[in-house]
């Protein structure tokens, strides 16, 4: 087998839609053998591709260039910005403050920087006798906008901000003819890894590995929204000692595998199992695996064509869970980073941060009671000096200024130490709200009604697979009790109860602060109330209905009719829908997904509330209200594509 062949990216295969309507627009130096086959582990950088919404794009771009506007948030901090630059000239650098109001009856917003400035200038012969006096100041200074209706002082000079419901009204129009990408937000960064998913060769991804995929997956979709270069990095384990037990059970039991091209290895959970029971209980087996290792590190084609051809019985396996997850990534596991291990190491040892201890040569880190062990006491490399070396790469071969790494909260400690190096090595800054940075996105249990880890009836790990198979199964008999093999085709029953199962299944996981562990509940998940993906996929498909029922040409309608949110309940769901950028900045700045679940769900409960308030159809104000409909329906989508899930439009 040539090992070029892996450098050959997967086919993609085609989208799946549910066929939206026409308003839808869906240190040892010397230790150093991988240098000698750098060509061959660097071309194990691969491309998974799942099958729903892939863009290969990273980088949103404008239909005709239209203006990214940025968040409301942001737009009202421009104006307090100029505010406060001319009611306090000699004061530099002064931030606006604003936040959202607590108290809707206050207003939309407030800009809470009086009491500090009053801090800074009281007693210093200031002619303001207050915070209050301050907050005033800002007020008359703050440059004519049609976007401001009123402001006023309320407690110690904070400035309650409430919005025109024109502008409100005339922003939402304007998002509904040029495009909900016009509200990206805009972040401090260009460029970004996202390492996330990273299972192990010849194990199967079982339902932790759900988490990071997900998790991963919805990080990176925020941030190429917010029009950032997210390079999707898929960390696998495919490399190191355990390879030489797997290639030497692998010659042992299939010893003509390669005259057949594929071994008939079957399920690979269990073969990696019985070859690390025999590597466990068979001392002769053992030697054998360990000269295996040194063959395969050696360059011997045999071992690493029997690397190569194990590694790729895996990613078959890997890529059907994507393709159900619709996750899309690039492989540039272990194997990749070795031939650069060495001399990051010598970059490190050079700066004096590597020392000997007990026969292996580590860094010892500040606060720490272990140190981070670099080379193993036989010269071998392992999971520290990997991920240091990775994380060179990432910075100076490809230029990113954020590295987002995705793994269990058990692993914290272990990139906080790897960080920690890298801030002494000063490949990072010491401060970590400058970038170049690098964080850590810790992630809890799933845990199974027990209170325990989640696992099957005989205690093993759930695998991925089988759980999403038996969440789109579940969702297909519901489906089919309510009597919808009579209305759709089997293709609409198919894909709708993908979506939906698939769509349950993430955003039970995503709607949790991801550091607390949850509990895997079919029932709760698929059910269709509360704030679960059922409940919320079925609020989009009744707006589209109402649209649908209308008769209007609802692309018409952008173009002839306005919106009026003369209606309490209408401004109130305008207010919130404008609001969607600025939610999506603070979930990417945080690396918080759940905060766009907790806004989709919101959402959702304000149009309930509009709707239930608001004749739609046969009133009044019918073009009107079907635009607000419309918006709310965009929103929602790019919600949904946000958090990788499906839309339908038909229940």
């Amino acid at each position: 087998m040539n090992m070029n062949s892996f450098a050959i990216s997967l086919k993609i295969p085609p989208l799946l839609s549910l066929s939206p309507p026409p308003s839808a627009k869906l240190l040892n130096p010397n230790f150093s053998p991988f240098l000698l086959h750098t060509r061959v582990l660097r071309a194990t950088s691969r491309r998974f591709f799942g099958a729903v919404g892939v863009s290969l794009r990273t980088i949103s771009t404008m239909e005709n260039d239209k203006e990214i506007i940025g968040s409301q948030k942001q737009q009202i901090a421009k104006l307090f910005e100029e505010s406060l630059r001319a009611a306090f000239p000699d004061i530099p650098d002064v931030q606006p403050l604003v936040a959202i109001c607590n108290d809707p009856k206050h207003g939309d917003y407030q800009c809470n920087n009086a009491m500090s400035l009053w801090n800074k200038i009281k007693g210093k012969g200031t002619q303001f006798k207050g915070p209050q006096p301050v907050g005033k100041a800002i007020i008359e200074n703050l440059p004519a906008s049609e976007m401001i209706e009123n402001c006023s002082i309320a407690g110690p000079g904070f400035v309650n901000i409430v919005l025109a419901r024109q502008w409100i009204a005339k922003s939402l129009q304007k998002m509904l003819i040029d495009g909900i990408e016009t509200w990206a937000p805009k972040l401090p960064v260009k460029r970004t890894v996202v390492d996330f998913s990273s299972p192990n060769i010849a194990k199967e991804m079982h339902v932790g590995h759900l988490r990071s995929t997900i998790i991963g997956d919805t990080l990176a979709r925020m941030l190429e929204f917010s029009n950032v270069d997210v390079l999707r990095r898929n960390h696998v384990g495919d490399w190191g000692t355990q390879f030489g037990m797997l290639i030497e059970f692998l010659y042992e039991k299939f010893p003509n595998w390669e005259a057949r091209n594929a071994p008939a290895i079957g399920d690979l959970e269990a073969f990696y199992k019985a070859s690390k029971q025999r590597f466990d209980n068979d001392a002769d087996f053992k030697e054998r695996a360990q000269k295996a290792v040194v063959s395969l590190q050696g360059g011997d084609e045999k071992y690493r064509m029997a690397w190569a051809q194990i590694c790729e019985i895996s990613r078959k396996e890997f890529q059907k869970v994507y393709e159900r997850l619709g996750v899309h990534l690039e492989e540039k596991g272990e194997s990749f980073y070795n031939p650069y291990i060495p001399k990051a190491l010598e970059m490190l040892n050079e700066k004096g941060l590597i020392e000997e201890s007990e026969g292996a040569r580590v860094i010892f880190i500040e606060g720490k009671k272990i140190p981070l062990i670099v080379v193993k006491r036989d010269g071998g490399f392992n999971y520290a000096s990997t991920d240091l070396t990775a994380l060179w790469y990432r910075l100076n071969e490809e230029k990113a200024d954020w590295m987002i790494y995705v793994t269990d909260v058990g692993q914290r400690e272990h990139f906080e130490m790897v960080f920690s190096a890298a801030k002494r090595a000063g490949w990072l800054p010491p401060n970590e709200n400058d970038y170049p940075k690098a964080s850590h996105v810790g992630f809890g249990l799933v845990l199974g009604e027990d209170g325990k880890r989640f696992r099957t009836r005989s205690t093993e790990v759930v695998k991925l697979v089988d759980l999403l198979d038996d969440a789109k199964k579940r969702c297909k008999a519901a489906l089919e009790e309510r009597g919808k093999t009579k209305d759709w085709t089997a293709e609409e029953l198919e894909q709708t109860a993908e979506a939906v199962g698939y769509g349950a299944v993430k955003y039970a996981d995503l709607k949790n602060n991801r550091l607390t562990n949850y509990t895997f509940n079919f029932d709760q998940m698929l059910s269709d109330k509360g704030n679960t993906a059922v409940y919320l996929l079925y609020a989009h498909a009744r707006i589209c209905s109402i649209i649908r029922k209308s008769g209007k040409d609802i692309e018409e309608l952008k173009k002839s009719a306005a919106i009026d949110l003369a209606h309490p309940d209408e401004r109130t769901l305008g207010l919130h829908l404008l609001q969607f950028a600025e939610i999506v900045e603070d979930a990417c700045t945080n690396l918080s997904p759940h905060l766009v679940c907790e806004y989709l769900y919101n959402i959702s409960e304000d149009f309930t509330k509009f709707y239930t308030n608001c004749q739609v159809v046969g009133s009044a104000e019918e073009t009107s209200r079907l635009l607000l409909c419309e918006a709310t329906a965009v929103v929602m989508r790019k919600c949904f594509h946000l958090l990788g899930i499906t839309p339908v439009y038909k229940i």
